[in-house]
């Protein structure tokens, strides 16, 4: 049954790259084989739930622009969020994309208790089991808020207080169970305020620890329950805490393997965080690959004149081909997907701006992930790779690394050999216009 909300839109067809109604999609057709895979089975797209149902369009010099219905001020919360759910799920048929992620405090009011906020988080999971099993719309992940409420200023598992300690693994454990029982493939963890702003008031060891017991308890209950999918750490830096834990891919693998997690824990990776981070998306995303910890994405872009995560969409295809190459690269996703982490400009505030906004970038994606497929193909890019290093495939280089050499044996060779290695070009520029071939 129609909320109105959407007037009505039907749902979006594939047209065809001719196509020039905004409404249609041209580049995205779920059913098209690329590198022997439906594209709707690579790309796994999600629409997430916070950004387009929860955000009310403000900044920090101006109020909502949107006026959602669902936000309006002296509303019941719980009718409100049933409304926001009913909104949701027209959308996401309007889109006919597979997936949808969402934190607990996006679906549900907080409560005057945790016991309270459960009920209500329970109360909507309930909803949402039924419309899953209506729409055949399914859960990428869940995950638990836990750095909006003002108890969480000082972090949540790297707290100095042990009571919000707790507070925070029993809220994660609610939202895991709902995770689990909407049949949901990973689990995030996003620790917006695990970090410190000055060292004045921080133990950072102590912090740390706690942080790593606190994921080792996430881990333990996850086998606990039999939840089968990927627990995954979403890196961020800076924003909101000035020195976050998580700055990046290389700081957060770092950190799993000082705590045993790395067989177990692997990277939920954002566009807008790695260029926080001072980083390109795929320098993240082949630092996760090369680690062997590359599970999923929030796809989104920064605007490069801003110090901040402006979270657009994404829209830019030679950037999305190099992205999706990386993935490519590592196999494509398993439990992991393409999460629409952007949201709206403030001015754009009617309902169709939803549905463009996903469609236009869905089709972008669609574009990468075949440039990327092509670039894999034609095989020049990774044959050039191989080809610079295949000195260390000789069995006297390969020895080098496995531990059968010494500085003294390799001084030996040098000076034995009269060794006077020449620079080789890196053909950069090359490379680049390769890439342009295929975007």
């Amino acid at each position: 049954m129609s909320t109105g909300f959407f007037g009505d839109l039907q749902p979006i067809q594939f047209a065809g790259p001719e196509s020039k109604d905004p409404l249609t999609y041209r580049h995205y057709n779920k059913d098209e084989v690329v590198f022997g895979k439906r594209m709707e089975d690579h790309l796994r797209m999600a629409v997430c739930y916070w950004h387009n149902f929860c955000w009310p369009g403000s900044d920090p010099f101006g109020g909502e622009t949107f006026m959602r219905s669902w936000m309006a001020a002296g509303g019941n919360p719980m009718d409100q969020a049933k409304l926001k759910a009913d909104v949701a799920f027209e959308m996401f048929q309007i889109l006919g994309l597979p997936f949808f992620t969402f934190h607990d405090r996006d679906i549900a009011p907080e409560g005057k208790t945790l016991a309270e906020s459960n009920a209500n988080v329970n109360a909507i999971a309930d909803i949402f089991d039924k419309k899953m099993a209506d729409t055949g719309v399914k859960l990428l992940w869940g995950t638990a808020n836990m750095f909006s409420n003002r108890r969480f200023m000082s972090g949540a598992a790297t707290n100095p207080d042990p009571d919000v300690f707790a507070y925070a693994a029993a809220q994660v454990k609610n939202a895991m169970d709902v995770t689990a029982r909407l049949k949901g493939e990973n689990y995030v963890l996003w620790g917006g305020r695990e970090g410190y702003e000055t060292l004045l008031n921080t133990n950072i060891r102590q912090e740390l620890d706690q942080l790593g017991r606190f994921l080792n308890m996430v881990v333990e209950y996850k086998h606990k329950i039999g939840f089968t999918g990927t627990i995954l750490i979403e890196p961020k830096p800076q924003e909101p805490s000035k020195h976050q834990y998580d700055y990046d891919v290389g700081t957060v693998y770092g950190f799993l393997k000082a705590y045993g997690l790395e067989n177990e824990v692997k990277m939920n990776i954002e566009q807008g965080h790695a260029i926080l981070a001072g980083h390109s998306f795929e320098h993240e995303l082949h630092m996760a690959r090369s680690f062997g910890i590359l599970g999923s994405v929030d796809m989104n872009r920064n605007d490069y004149q801003c110090g901040w995560d402006t979270d657009h969409f994404g829209m830019n295809v030679p950037e999305l081909a190099l992205a999706y190459y990386e993935i490519l690269m590592d196999g494509g996703f398993t439990t992991g997907g393409t999460n629409f982490d952007a949201k709206l400009r403030r001015q754009s505030i009617d309902p169709v701006d939803l549905i463009q906004a996903h469609v236009g970038s869905a089709d972008a994606l669609a574009r990468g992930l075949k440039a990327a497929a092509a670039m894999i193909e034609d095989g020049r890019l990774k044959g050039f790779v191989d080809d610079r290093y295949a000195g260390w495939q000789k069995p006297e280089n390969a020895d080098i690394l496995k531990g059968g050499s010494s500085l003294e044996a390799l001084a030996d060779r040098v000076h034995g050999t009269n060794l006077e290695p020449q620079p080789k070009s890196g053909k950069q520029e090359y490379l680049e216009s390769l890439v342009n071939l295929f975007v």
